[in-house]
C-alpha cells in the first residue's frame, strides 16, 4: 500500500521491513491491528455475498499481507505470528476463519496464493504447496495460483513469459490437493487454457487482462470463433501502466476498455462510400469500426501485407504476441467483407476517379535519417530494416538512438546471436552438454552491441514496462552510452566523447550523502562493423495534404497524423469512426 493512495498512513505489515515495491517502510502491526484487519476481510466477504457474488476469493498472493506474514524475508516477529512455519500460518488461518464464520458453510471460498515468491530468502513451490495443503483442510474451497511477488525481478506479466508459463506451478498444487485449483498468468489464447485443462495442470484457467483485451473471450472461444479475438499481447501500457499514475485502465488493442461508458455502438443512417489509405493500425482498425457502423469500407495497401510497423515489433522476442494483432485484423475484414487491395500505390489521379465520399489516410511515417560526420565504408541501416530481416547485422553493432525501439533493436540483435530456447532445451533435453555448461552459455551473445545517444538511454517506455528488457541488454553485455557525442567514424570504428557511467558503489554513496559526485567525460572508440540508426521517425502527410488542397473530404489519422503509439492509432480510428456516423 503507498501513503500517498493510504491517505499519508503507513502501510501495515507484519514487521518493518522496507518495500523494495512502494520504496517506504511499513508499520509492524499490533495484535490488536491483526484482529480489527481481519474483522474487515469478514465484513468484506458479507458484503460481496450479500451483493450477488457467487464466490469470494481471498488475495494471498504478489506479496501482499499474507504473503508478508508467510515469507521469513518480511515476517520478523518473535511472538506467536512469526518464526515458525506454524506460528507464520497462524494470521491467513485466522483470516479464513473469519470469512467462513461470517459466510457460512454454503459459499465458496477461494484464495490466490504465490506458486512461488521468485524473492531470494522467500517462500518456494514446496512451501506454496504446503500452505495449499494447510488452506484445503482449513476449509478453502479452490486454489488459485499466480506467479509471484510484485518486488520479484521475474517476469510475470510481459512478453518475456511465455504463454502459461506459469501453470507448472499450478500443476504441483493440484497434485497435492483435491479442491479445484485455477492456474493464472499469461493465458490469452483459448488453446493454450484448454491444454492445461487437458494435460490437467489445473481444473480451472483464471484470465484477466485478456477480458480488458477482449471481454467477449469467453464466448467467442465457445463458439469457434477464437481467430476474432482481440487478443492481450502482454504490453502493459494500457493497464499495468496506467496504475502508476492512479488512472483508469485502459488497454493497447482496445480502445474501448475503460471508456464504455461514453462511447455507444450505432447504426448510421447515411452509409458512405469511403476509402483508407493504409493498413496499419489505425487504418484497420478504422476500417473495421467504420464497417460495423454501416459505411462501405475499401482498403488501399501499397505493400503485400497488413500490419504496418506492428509486424516488425513482432519481431521482438518479447513482443511476439503482437501478431496477434494483425492476425484479429485480418479475421476481422475478412468477416465483414471489407474490400482490402494489396500492392496498390494510391495516386492523387487514381484515388480522383475511384468516386469516394470519404478518404482516410493512414500512411505511418519514415524513420528519420542521422548525419553522421565523416566518409566511413561501415554500412547504415534503420531499426526496421533489422526487423523485417532484409539485413543481417556484422559482428561489432553500435545504434544510434537509446529510445525504446533502439533498445528493443539491441535486444534482438543480441537474443539472435545468442542460444535460441530451442538449442538450450536441445542440449538440456538430450544431455548433450553438463547443465552448467549451457547455462554459462545461456547469457552470452557472440554480438559486440552499443547503444550511443545524446540523452539518457532507456527512455519511451510506459512505467513499469522498462525494466524486463533492460535487464536483458545488462544479462548480454551491452554497452551503453548515454549523453554522448559522436566525434568520428572510421572504417572500422566509431569515436565518441561520452559520460563516464557510474559504478553502483558511487551511486549507493550518492543516495546515502545526497551529494552527487560530477560526472566525468571519457572518449571511447568502439569497434563497428554495422551502424543501426533509431532515432525517430516523421509523418507520411504529404498526400494527405495534397488530397486536402484539392478539396476532398479527407481525414488522417495514426503515426501519418502525428507520432504515436498503438493505442493512440486504436483511439484516434474509434473516434474518427464514431464522428461519421
Amino acid at each position: 500500500a503507498h501513503s500517498i493512495a493510504n491517505e499519508g498512513r503507513d502501510a501495515l505489515a507484519p514487521s518493518a521491513v522496507f518495500s523494495r515495491f512502494t520504496k517506504e517502510m511499513p508499520k509492524e502491526m499490533t495484535k490488536d491491528e491483526m484482529k480489527e484487519i481481519i474483522s474487515k476481510w469478514a465484513e468484506a466477504a458479507l458484503r460481496a455475498k450479500k451483493a450477488g457474488f457467487d464466490i469470494v476469493e481471498i488475495s494471498a498472493s504478489a506479496g501482499y499481507l499474507i504473503c508478508q506474514f508467510l515469507s521469513p524475508r518480511t515476517n520478523l516477529r518473535t511472538d506467536e505470528y512469526g518464526g515458525s512455519w506454524e506460528n507464520r500460518t497462524r494470521f491467513p488461518l485466522e483470516v479464513i476463519a473469519a470469512i467462513r464464520k461470517a459466510v457460512g458453510d454454503d459459499f465458496p471460498i477461494c484464495i490466490r496464493i504465490a506458486g512461488n515468491d521468485f524473492v531470494p530468502g522467500s517462500n518456494t513451490n514446496i512451501e506454496a504447496v504446503m500452505f495449499a495443503k494447510l488452506m484445503e483442510h482449513a476449509g478453502a474451497d479452490m486454489i488459485n495460483v499466480t506467479g509471484g511477488w510484485h518486488e520479484t525481478v521475474i517476469p510475470q506479466l510481459t512478453g518475456d513469459l511465455p504463454r502459461g508459463g506459469f501453470t507448472y506451478l499450478a500443476a504441483a498444487i493440484k497434485d497435492a490437493v483435491s479442491i479445484p485449483v485455477a492456474a493464472s498468468n499469461r493465458i490469452n489464447d483459448p488453446a493454450v487454457a484448454e491444454k492445461v485443462l487437458a494435460v490437467g495442470e489445473a481444473d480451472l484457467v483464471s484470465i484477466g487482462r485478456p477480458l480488458i483485451s477482449d471481454p467477449d473471450w469467453p464466448m467467442k472461444a465457445e463458439n469457434g470463433e477464437a481467430n476474432t479475438i482481440r487478443r492481450c499481447v502482454a504490453c502493459n501500457q494500457g493497464c499495468l501502466a496506467k496504475t502508476f499514475f492512479a488512472q483508469p485502465v485502459e488497454c493497447l488493442v482496445n480502445g474501448f476498455a475503460g471508456r464504455e461508458y461514453e462511447i455507444k455502438e450505432r447504426k448510421t443512417n447515411e452509409p458512405k462510400k469511403i476509402l483508407v489509405l493504409g493498413a496499419g493500425v489505425a487504418g484497420c482498425e478504422f476500417a473495421i469500426q467504420a464497417a460495423q457502423i454501416g459505411h462501405d469500407v475499401t482498403i488501399w495497401e501499397k505493400s503485400d501485407h497488413i500490419g504496418g510497423q506492428v509486424l516488425l515489433a513482432s519481431a521482438i522476442h518479447s513482443k511476439n504476441e503482437f501478431c496477434n494483432i494483425v492476425s484479429y485484423y485480418s479475421a476481422m475484414l475478412e468477416k465483414l467483407n471489407i474490400n482490402l487491395t494489396l500492392n496498390k500505390d494510391a495516386s492523387l489521379e487514381g484515388i480522383k476517379s475511384a468516386g469516394f465520399d470519404i478518404i482516410v489516410t493512414a500512411l505511418g511515417n519514415t524513420p528519420k535519417a542521422v548525419n553522421i560526420p565523416g566518409n566511413s565504408s561501415i554500412p547504415v541501416y534503420t531499426a526496421n530494416d533489422i526487423f523485417s530481416g532484409k539485413v543481417i547485422a556484422g559482428k561489432n553493432v553500435v545504434l544510434i538512438g537509446g529510445g525504446a525501439v533502439g533498445c528493443e533493436c539491441a535486444d534482438y540483435l543480441a537474443y539472435e546471436a545468442a542460444l535460441s530456447p530451442e538449442e538450450v532445451y536441445f542440449m538440456l533435453s538430450q544431455h548433450s552438454e553438463d547443465t552448467e555448461k549451457v547455462l554459462g552459455m545461456i547469457d552470452k551473445t557472440r554480438r559486440n552491441i552499443a547503444i550511443v545517444d545524446m540523452v539518457k538511454i532507456g527512455t519511451g517506455f510506459e512505467p513499469g514496462t522498462a525494466w524486463p528488457l533492460m535487464k536483458e541488454l545488462n544479462r548480454f553485455g551491452v554497452k551503453q552510452y548515454p549523453f554522448a557525442k559522436i566525434l568520428g567514424v572510421t572504417d572500422n570504428s566509431i569515436e565518441i566523447e561520452a559520460v563516464e557511467q557510474k559504478t553502483r558503489e558511487q551511486k549507493a554513496r550518492e543516495r546515502e550523502t545526497g551529494i552527487s559526485e560530477p560526472d566525468k567525460l571519457i572518449k571511447v572508440s568502439i569497434p563497428c562493423d554495422t551502424i543501426i540508426i533509431s532515432a525517430g521517425a516523421t509523418p507520411n502527410s504529404e498526400l494527405y495534404e495534397a488530397l486536402k488542397s484539392d478539396g476532398f473530404n479527407v481525414f488522417n489519422i495514426g503515426d501519418s497524423s502525428q507520432l504515436g503509439k498503438i493505442s493512440d492509432a486504436v483511439s484516434q480510428a474509434i473516434e474518427l469512426a464514431g464522428k461519421l456516423q
